[in-house]
This record gives C-alpha cells, sequence and structure tokens, in this order.
C-alpha cells in the first residue's frame, strides 16, 4: 500500500464536521486520519483511503469526487497476491494477444458510477507500459492491453487494488457474484418504492376522500407529514439512480430523460413540502413516490432485456471447468487446473460435465450437448476423430479428447469475446433516439415555464398544479426507451439462436435485405468433402500424388483441403515456400520441386473441368475428383429466403458443372462459377448499384473482401470464421436454418422499434394538450407516463420468444 502523507495524519479538527470516510462513505474509527483536499479538511476511514486519496490529488484527478454518483470502495489492505497475475499459465487462460502487448478482461465489486469508471481509466492510462484501458460502469468490466516487455501486469492491477477497486478474473463465479449483489441492490430500491407508493397513496386517499372539508386540520397535517417521512427514502434513496443520473447529465450539458424525471419528481417532492409547512390546500406526495416506483419497475424490465442480450456472456463463462483430469503417459489421472493444460494433453470428461478445452475425440463414438454454442437442443453424436469445443457437456457415457486449444484460442472464447464487443457498441438509431429526446427535454422544459407563467396569470392557484402534471406526463422515457429495449431484446434472443452480431448496427441492415449471395463450398455444401477418382500422367504414382497433394494442402485452410488431409498418406512430406493464389489454388517446393495445385488452367495448363489438378504450371501430374454433399437444412433454409421475398444468388470459385449441379438442386437460378473474391465484390457491387440490398453468407476464409463489401455479411461458424473480422454476424451453429430466423426476427424488431415510436409520439401528442389544460392531474399524470415507459419496455420483451 502506498505511505501517507504527513498532511494526512493528525487528529480531527475542531471545524470537521463529518462521520463518515470523504472517499468511500464507511464510518469514522476513533481516530480517523485527515487531510485537506478541495480547501477543506477531510477524514478518512483508514490509511488505505488516504493514500488513494493522496495519489488522487497528486495526480490532479481529484475531479472524480465532484463527478461521482455514489461513494468509492473503501480501500482494503492488500492481501490479494497479485503476483498469481503474472504467471504465465493465467494469462495464458485469459489473455489475449494484441498488437504491441496483451489484452486482458477483469472484473471489479468497487466500481459503482460512471465516475469510477473515469478515474480507472485515466489512473490506470498513467503507468508504465500500458496502452488501452476501458473500464465500463454497467457491467463493472475493466478491459486493459500492457506491453509484457515494460511492465508486469501486476503493476497496473497494483494501482488499480490501492484506489479501492479489487481485481478478479471474469469468469463465471465472480461475475455472478458481482451481478447477483447489483440485482439485489435494484431491488431492495424497488422495494422501498413500492412500499413507500403504498402508503403514500393510502394517506393521500383519504385526503382526497375529505371532499366536504369535515377533517380537522392536525388530522390533515398529520397524514401530510407521516407521507413527508415515507416518501422522503423513496425519493432520495430508491430514486437516487434518477437524481444521480440527472446530475451526470447536467454536468456534460447533455439534458436528457433522467433530467426531466427527476425535475418532475423533486417539483412534486418540494413543493409538497412547502404546502406541508405552510398548511397550504393540496400535496403531491403521492404523485412523486408513485413516479420512483413505477419508473425503476420500467427500469429493472429494461435491465431484464439487456441481461437476456448478456446472458450468453455469462453463460459462456460459466462453462469454463475449474478443473481438468489429464491422463499420464502410464495412464493413470490427475486433476490440474486448466492453465496447465497444453496441447496434445488427453482429458478425460465424465458424464455430465462441462469439456475443458477444444480437441479431438479419442474414443469410437460419444455425445455432446453443444446448445450453448450453437443452439441445438438435442446432443451431437461424435465419432473418432471428431472436434470437441470447451464448453459442451459430455453425454451419458465419459470420453477422452486429445487437446487442440485451451485458454482464449478455444471456440468458447472466441464467442465469448464476439459476444462482449457486440455489446460495448451502441447503434446509430438509438443514438439518433438520444439526440431526440435531448432536444425534446430542452422544448419540454420551456414549453413548461410557459405553461406555469399562463395558468399564473389565468388561475395562480393552479399553477403550479398544471405544471407539474405537463413535466411528468411529458418525460420522453418511451422515448428513449423504444430502441435500446428493443435491440437488447433482439440480442438476446439471437443469442438463444446462436447468432453473434459483431457489428453494432448489424440487425437493422440485416432487416432491408432483399437479395443474398452464397458461397458453395463449406456454406451451402457440409464442408466435409470426400476424395474420389485418382487419374495420374507419366511416372507419377497414386500414393506419391496423394503425399505432393497433402503436403501442399496441409496448412490450407480451404475446406477442399480436408479430402486430402483425410486420406492415409504419408504425413512426413512438407512443402516449403508457399504460395496462396486466392480463387486459384496453392504452390509450394516439395522434394526440391515446385508443384501446383487447383484448378486445371492454374496447375497445368489445360482446359477447366471442375476437378482438382496437380502439375507444374504446364505439364499434369495428377487429376483429383472431389465429391461434396450440400447441407441438410440447405434447401429448407433457401425455400424459407424465398418465401420472405429474398433473392438468392451462387458465387463460387469452383467449376461450373459442380457449381450448378448444386444450384439446381437448391433451387438457385443465378449461378456463377469460377468467381475470385475480386469477381464477387464486383458481382455484389453491381447489384448494389441498382439499388438492391446485398447480404453475403461465406465462410469467412477467402471471401474477406465480398464479407466487407456487402450490406451485411454473415460468416458460417467454425474456427476461422470467428476470427473473421469482416463479418457482420457470426453463425455459431453452421445450420443455415439460422439465417432465416435472423432475418425474420430482424423485420420483427424493425417493427417493434416503429411501433415503439409510434406509441411514444402519439402519447404525447394526445397527452401533453390535456395536461396543459389542466385536465390531468399530478398522480394521474405520473401514472401515464410510467404507463407509456412500461408498455414500450414489455412490447420489446416480445422479441425474448422466438417464432417457429
Amino acid at each position: 500500500m502506498n505511505s501517507v502523507p504527513a498532511e494526512f495524519t493528525g487528529t480531527a479538527s475542531a471545524t470537521l464536521a463529518t462521520s463518515s470516510c470523504f472517499h468511500c462513505n464507511e464510518a469514522l474509527p476513533a481516530h480517523p486520519a485527515h487531510a485537506r483536499l478541495d480547501g477543506a479538511e477531510r477524514a478518512f476511514c483508514c490509511d488505505g483511503c488516504a493514500a488513494a486519496a493522496a495519489w488522487i490529488r497528486d495526480a490532479r484527478l481529484d475531479d472524480y469526487y465532484h463527478l461521482r454518483s455514489a461513494p468509492a470502495a473503501r480501500v482494503a489492505a492488500e492481501d490479494a497476491d497479485l503476483a498469481l497475475w503474472d504467471r504465465e499459465d493465467v494469462l495464458a487462460e485469459h489473455a489475449r494477444a494484441v498488437p504491441g502487448g496483451r489484452e486482458l478482461t477483469l472484473l471489479t465489486d468497487g466500481m459503482r458510477c460512471a465516475a469510477c469508471a473515469w478515474l480507472i481509466d485515466r489512473a490506470l492510462s498513467r503507468e508504465p507500459g500500458v496502452l488501452e484501458v476501458s473500464a465500463n460502469a454497467v457491467t463493472g468490466r475493466i478491459r486493459i492491453a500492457w506491453d509484457p516487455q515494460r511492465t508486469r501486469l501486476s503493476s497496473p492491477l497494483r494501482r488499480l487494488q490501492s484506489l479501492g477497486y479489487r481485481p478478479w478474473l471474469a469468469t463465471g463465479e465472480a461475475g455472478e457474484r458481482a451481478r447477483r449483489s447489483e440485482r439485489n441492490r435494484w431491488l431492495l430500491k424497488l422495494g422501498i418504492a413500492g412500499l413507500g407508493a403504498m402508503q403514500a397513496m393510502m394517506f393521500a386517499e383519504a385526503l382526497y376522500l375529505d371532499t366536504r372539508g369535515s377533517m380537522s386540520l392536525a388530522m390533515r397535517d398529520f397524514l401530510r407529514w407521516t407521507t413527508f417521512l415515507v416518501s422522503t427514502p423513496v425519493v432520495f434513496y430508491a430514486g437516487w439512480p434518477f437524481l444521480s443520473g440527472c446530475w451526470r447529465e447536467l454536468r456534460h450539458r447533455r439534458p436528457g430523460m433522467d433530467t426531466l424525471v427527476t425535475t418532475s419528481i423533486l417539483l412534486a417532492y418540494v413543493a409538497s413540502v412547502i404546502e406541508t409547512i405552510r398548511g397550504g390546500p393540496q400535496a403531491w406526495y403521492d404523485a412523486a413516490v408513485m413516479f420512483v416506483f413505477l419508473l425503476l419497475l420500467a427500469r429493472m424490465l429494461e435491465q431484464r432485456a439487456r441481461r437476456s442480450a448478456s446472458a450468453q456472456v455469462d453463460a459462456l463463462a460459466r462453462a469454463r471447468p475449474a478443473l481438468a483430469v489429464r491422463e499420464r503417459d502410464d495412464g493413470t489421472r490427475e486433476h490440474v487446473p486448466l492453465a496447465l493444460l497444453q496441447a496434445d494433453d488427453i482429458v478425460c470428461i465424465a458424464s455430465g460435465e462441462h469439456v475443458p478445452a477444444d480437441g479431438v475425440l479419442l474414443d469410437p463414438r460419444a455425445s455432446f450437448a453443444e446448445a450453448l454454442l450453437t443452439g441445438e437442443s438435442h446432443g451431437i453424436g461424435k465419432t473418432m476423430g471428431d472436434p470437441v469445443y470447451a464448453g459442451t457437456i459430455c453425454g451419458d457415457r465419459p470420453a477422452r479428447i486429445r487437446v487442440s486449444a485451451i485458454g482464449q484460442a478455444t471456440r468458447l472464447s472466441q464467442l465469448a469475446r464476439l459476444a462482449e464487443q457486440a455489446q460495448a457498441h451502441r447503434p446509430p438509431l438509438a443514438r439518433i433516439a438520444d439526440r431526440i429526446a435531448s432536444v425534446f427535454v430542452l422544448a419540454m422544459l420551456a414549453t413548461a415555464a410557459i405553461v406555469f407563467l399562463a395558468w399564473r396569470a389565468h388561475d395562480p392557484a393552479r399553477a403550479l398544479e398544471v405544471t407539474l402534471s405537463l413535466l411528468a406526463i411529458s418525460c420522453p422515457c418511451a422515448l428513449s426507451l423504444a430502441v435500446p429495449a428493443a435491440l437488447a431484446s433482439a440480442n438476446g434472443t439471437l443469442a438463444k439462436l446462436g447468432i453473434l452480431p459483431v457489428s453494432a448496427d448489424a440487425l437493422d441492415r440485416l432487416a432491408n435485405i432483399d437479395h443474398i449471395v452464397f458461397d458453395k463450398t463449406g456454406t451451402l455444401s457440409d464442408g466435409s468433402p470426400v476424395l474420389g477418382d485418382i487419374s495420374v500422367f507419366g511416372d507419377m504414382a497414386d500414393d506419391a500424388a496423394l503425399r505432393i497433394a497433402r503436403a501442399l494442402e496441409h496448412d490450407s485452410k480451404h475446406p477442399l483441403a480436408r479430402a486430402f488431409l483425410a486420406t492415409s498418406a504419408e504425413a512426413a512430406t512438407t512443402a516449403t515456400d508457399m504460395t496462396v493464389h486466392a480463387g486459384h489454388g496453392i504452390e509450394g517446393v516439395v522434394d526440391g520441386r515446385r508443384w501446383r495445385i487447383g484448378h486445371a488452367v492454374f496447375a497445368c495448363g489445360r482446359q477447366d473441368d471442375g476437378a482438382v489438378w496437380l502439375g507444374d504450371g504446364e505439364h499434369a501430374a495428377a487429376r483429383f475428383v472431389i465429391r461434396e454433399h450440400e447441407r441438410g437444412d440447405a434447401r429448407d433454409a433457401l425455400a424459407r429466403l424465398q418465401g420472405l421475398g429474398i433473392e438468392l444468388h451462387l458465387s463460387s470459385g469452383d467449376a461450373r458443372a459442380a457449381t450448378a449441379r448444386i444450384g439446381e438442386r437448391l433451387g438457385i437460378a443465378d449461378v456463377r462459377a469460377r468467381q475470385t473474391p475480386e469477381d464477387k465484390l464486383a458481382f455484389v457491387r453491381a447489384l448494389q448499384a441498382h439499388g438492391r440490398r446485398v447480404a453475403m453468407v461465406g465462410d469467412g476464409l477467402n471471401d474477406a473482401p465480398v464479407l466487407a463489401g456487402a450490406d451485411v455479411s454473415i460468416a458460417i461458424g467454425d474456427g476461422a470464421a470467428l476470427a473473421q473480422r469482416s463479418a457482420d454476424l457470426v453463425l455459431a451453429s453452421p445450420s443455415l436454418m439460422r439465417i432465416p430466423a435472423a432475418i425474420a426476427l430482424a423485420r420483427r424488431t424493425r417493427g417493434i422499434i416503429r411501433q415503439n415510436f409510434a406509441w411514444a409520439i402519439g402519447y404525447n401528442l394526445l397527452a401533453l394538450p390535456l395536461a396543459a389544460a389542466g385536465m390531468v392531474t399530478p398522480w394521474l399524470a405520473a401514472l401515464g407516463m410510467s404507463l407509456s415507459s412500461l408498455a414500450v419496455t414489455l412490447n420489446a420483451l416480445r422479441l425474448t420468444r422466438p417464432r417457429a
């Protein structure tokens, strides 16, 4: 822990009138530390908080104390061994390589407001060797990138802990505890607001029913003061999220929903207190507490929609087991942490347990539940040699796998990273709605002032009541929630379907699609090609041709390469000086001789016949016939897409005969063969030039240019596709039925957003004149506005139910 400066010690000053720590708001001990901060003497509960405040002041980050909307966490003694974060086995499990260093996401339970995120960003950015820091106060996550050559990870984490933010690995248990704590705080606020609203309405009803004025003044004042006691914790504790949000909006000079909400709540509360003190004719405590309760309920429903979108990330984190059972060379077994697993280790998985790493099945057969990764509800049967993924659940019999990928290289980690990236971006439509709401707030504040002056001149006794009703009923909560609530619900449903949006506005663009261009190999075909007939020329033998072909295709990611890699040809031969010619084939040196494998024109100068040829560029050495089969659900998926009014195209790098054959079987009229990535991009551009909205579906391997050029790009979810940055959407499962489901959901989402906008605008057009005319009471205005927000949120939650 940092040492405490001399000015932070000593006895209490006579001018110090506080009983809580200035930094963390904990109760002060008998002999607290003190310091002058912002020109005033401050008290601290411990040396840790004093040292944190000293560092914040010396680093000139003391604006934190003005910006924060919640006290900081107490700076506990440094009992955490941060050196563990520097262990390579821990970093291999949780960090990933980025340009210039490594990156890791962690959780902290002390980040309570936007000012905490602001402080963390600036404090860690000043640490030597830190490349980038991004703190999210909503999720409690901190993403930090650092240069291992300049600093150990424990160094910036020590600074983080010294400020009161203890780091945790962003995995299952820590994240679950943080979310549970946050949910409990919101439930407590909602419970207090609900009880307060019921009591306030009960007392208010007694006052409203006294239409003849028969109630004594003493009883009236008693009921009002009792309502004051009930309402105060509701307004200032349960309503604190709105008060703090208003303060942040005003500090940033961007008034929004919380500004109007807080103005209405405080106006009703303060006016009621004044009327209670002076014995005025009316009080509006009931409107204030009802406002808080119903808005909290709407906000919790919105959070539920957001949690459904992040549920995939949370479930993925919890799917990582703490230990793995590794098989030793002598056949015995040992339990080891995941960080100690290495490639080629043999791991044993018991029935019902999560798979700890990606690998290859060693047993004759087994089944695994892949619902978390692919959305498939039933178990997937596997045979020896099939891939098995981390996070899936072993079926009714134990299994053994040979590890192929661990840590951040697993498919599980890639999915989690893509889901987090999608949630971190705010789509343009939501930003537009926020700007509209901000302008609307300013307009309503001006309108409220005009209405107050008008009623002051017409009927002074009702001026405040009418103005309060106008402010309450006009809050743009429904307008601000129209887009975020719908998108959060839709993203959660996409995750359940096994579809991950990588781009922030992918869903909005997907709803407008009217043409889809498909790649063939690995997309419409099942990705499991089989080697058929082999013809050799000259003195080339079958085994030699297969050996050379296998060496050339060994590191290729093209789906057709699997046909050669699945053969039993000799594997010791390696190729050097490799060059990939996109859309044509591969060139390399094997046994000192340069070879080419690909279509006939490229490999040996012959006329293209659809087969794969091996040659030296001029002379043919072998000819391979590769057979493919379309995916089992391809026909039904394409039929559903056509039923949605979408025109289909097939653009493939394969030969005319094979491409036409699969196009005919699947009912695609427009078929284009021997297309290079540049040809595919030109075709998409041509469609776009005629006003078409085009989606491209590919395997994410050779289609990067056209994926980037299409209006929406969809990558099929194998390991390479998950890492494909050009895609807007990634199918975690190779099932093509996900595509029409996603388009249907995108169109439903667009419809829900339009309904929400129509409701929000229509409600305000109807309610504002009524309120300005004095025809709506404050409590009824609060009820109407809150129900409007609830209607928008509940309408958006309809998207969480996928349609068949």
